[in-house]
């Protein structure tokens, strides 16, 4: 860290900061799915299916991602990173302050959650911009040896956006009654979000195009469509980072996002308490990024993969298996689990240097977006269908995504030579 120049400096906290506002915005939707859940459907729908529908919303968000993504990726590699990046948090801002505006069903009947689903849409066009656009944009304003904690950096301000979302989660149930949550407090999350969206685009102006994009303009009036590019010539890379996300999206959904609402249906813990242990893992996983993005780039990225996903994978099942018996252990074994989600930080870092600085933007937007779309969004689904066959379903699944991640350790420690640039 002590390495890194003042400009370099400013530029990842900056950006660091901006992420964490704008994943607050993406992310605040799920620490209140139970309260949008009974407000924007019948009230007489059995409660299993308005989970799964509201889930199904939540998803809706992953599902659209890659139109954004791709869209956004494309002016990206031919008009500049900056742009897009300022672009894709104002998208965001904007359906954020909408769902905290917007009529119930109570008021409008059944537009009201084809609305809200309209609004999550909008956020997750514009996520599918943020994400990949930030990763390329922190790695392109430092050296090369720099890029694996420099995109760690970026990733644990993401994570720091759901930590946000979890203390305001826990305030607004700290001082208002379930009543009250319903009678409109649910609202001010958003509300937040909006704001915090301005202050995000206000944040980013200071921030300038990276040199790799500077020294690459005057070739691009004759570049190929960087898409075209990427699914002709770099399928392997492709193949790679989706893989890399399916792991990514198992620990981040299963494991952060949906268990606090788990935690309270399946295991009948209290929700402040929920909400408290969810703050806990995810500054724990804030903390996890970093180390694991400090070693990928010490060490080789491989190497810390694998034993980054034996740990996510032990570690889902215990927490669950114990969650079954007595939620006595909660905040260590949920901070442990938070601390290995943490290895999510090496896809990013790996994904960047997959791609050619020329496509680089479109190559990762549309690998990870995709595979973000088909699997984190079918994710909430997929684990709600069989939660009824068995409660230890969510610690399952992520501990299968474990293996593979695994096995893309073992890949990427055979792979070392074309992975130098990250140590």
């Amino acid at each position: 860290m002590s390495s890194l120049s003042r400009s370099e400096l400013k530029i990842l906290s900056l950006s660091a900061l901006g992420g964490v506002l704008e994943f607050y915005d993406f992310i605040i939707f799920v620490y209140f799915a139970t309260s949008i859940g009974a407000l924007f459907f019948p009230a007489n729908m059995p409660d299993w299916l308005r989970q799964l529908q509201i889930f199904g919303i939540f998803a809706a968000g992953y599902l659209v991602r890659p139109i954004g993504g791709i869209v956004m990726a494309h002016f990206g590699d031919t008009r500049g990173r900056k742009k897009m990046f300022t672009l894709s948090i104002f998208l965001m801002a904007i359906p954020t302050l909408a769902i905290g505006l917007m009529p119930t069903y109570a008021d409008i009947g059944i537009y009201a959650p084809i609305i809200l689903l309209l609004l999550r849409m909008m956020q997750g066009a514009a996520i599918g911009g943020e994400v990949p656009g930030a990763w390329v944009f922190v790695a392109e304003h430092v050296a090369p040896r720099y890029v694996s904690f420099a995109c760690a950096v970026l990733t644990a301000g993401l994570t720091g956006g759901i930590l946000l979302g979890a203390i305001v989660a826990v305030l607004i149930n700290t001082f208002y009654t379930p009543e009250q949550i319903l009678g409109g407090g649910w609202r001010a999350p958003f509300i937040l979000g909006g704001v915090f969206g301005v202050i995000a685009v206000f944040l980013r102006q200071w921030l300038h195009e990276t040199p790799v994009f500077k020294a690459m303009q005057q070739q691009l009036s004759s570049q190929e469509l960087p898409l075209k590019v990427v699914l002709r010539a770099h399928r392997p890379a492709i193949v790679l980072t989706a893989l890399m996300t399916w792991v990514l999206s198992a620990a981040i959904v299963t494991m952060i996002l949906m268990t606090p609402t788990l935690l309270q249906t399946l295991f009948k813990v209290p929700a402040r308490l929920a909400l408290e242990a969810n703050i806990f893992a995810t500054l724990c996983l804030t903390v996890g990024c970093l180390v694991f993005g400090a070693l990928a780039g010490k060490f080789n990225a491989g190497r810390v993969m694998l034993i980054g996903s034996i740990g996510l994978a032990a570690t889902s099942i215990i927490f669950y298996q114990q969650l079954a018996i007595s939620s006595e252990h909660i905040f260590l074994l949920y901070g442990l689990n938070g601390f290995f989600v943490g290895v999510i930080a090496i896809v990013p870092a790996v994904g960047v240097m997959a791609f050619p600085a020329a496509v680089r933007f479109s190559g990762l937007s549309f690998s990870y977006n995709l595979a973000y779309a088909v699997f984190g969004g079918l994710t909430p689904i997929f684990i709600s269908l069989l939660i009824p066959l068995n409660v230890l379903a969510p610690a399952y699944y992520v501990a299968a995504l474990g293996v593979l991640g695994f096995c893309i350790g073992l890949y990427l420690l055979r792979k070392k030579p074309a992975l130098k640039m990250m140590n």
